[in-house]
């Protein structure tokens, strides 16, 4: 089976390709954060992803973060549907929006966690004068 072509996902100021594993490019940065196929991330790793998404979007702006995993299916979709619902957007739509465009993209173990997760508005601001901001004022 050909895995899907890379996809762009916009959403507000966030931008991401989800593509499957990609080869080494000059001047990328790259982060491993694995964690088991099926399985939802740890604390941990929703906090580190959280935390580069706040950083880049926040310091970069029109930056696209590359999200893969090794087979391409699954947990990429699981991390940037995190991103989107902390920035504001609902469950629901997150899952619609990726899975339109990324054939395959949960598995029901992957959509239950996802039910699952409160997010905390982490993405999103307020700017000095309680304006809702989709990033931080600095």
């Amino acid at each position: 089976m050909n895995p899907p072509a890379p996809v762009e996902v916009t959403y507000k100021n966030m931008r991401f390709l989800i593509t499957h594993n990609p080869t080494n490019k000059e001047g990328i940065r790259v982060l491993n954060w694995p964690f088991d196929d099926g399985a939802p991330p740890s604390n941990q790793i929703v906090d580190n992803w959280l935390s580069l998404v706040k950083i880049k979007f926040c310091e970069d702006l029109g930056c696209c973060i590359a999200v893969h995993c090794v087979s391409g299916l699954g947990r990429v979709p699981v991390l940037v549907t995190l991103a989107l619902t902390e920035g504001g957007m609902k469950y629901e739509d997150a899952v619609q929006f990726i899975g339109q465009k990324w054939r395959g993209a949960f598995n029901s173990k992957q959509l239950l966690n996802l039910e699952k997760y409160r997010p905390k508005m982490r993405l999103r601001f307020k700017d000095s004068i309680g304006h809702r901001n989709n990033c931080c004022v600095q």
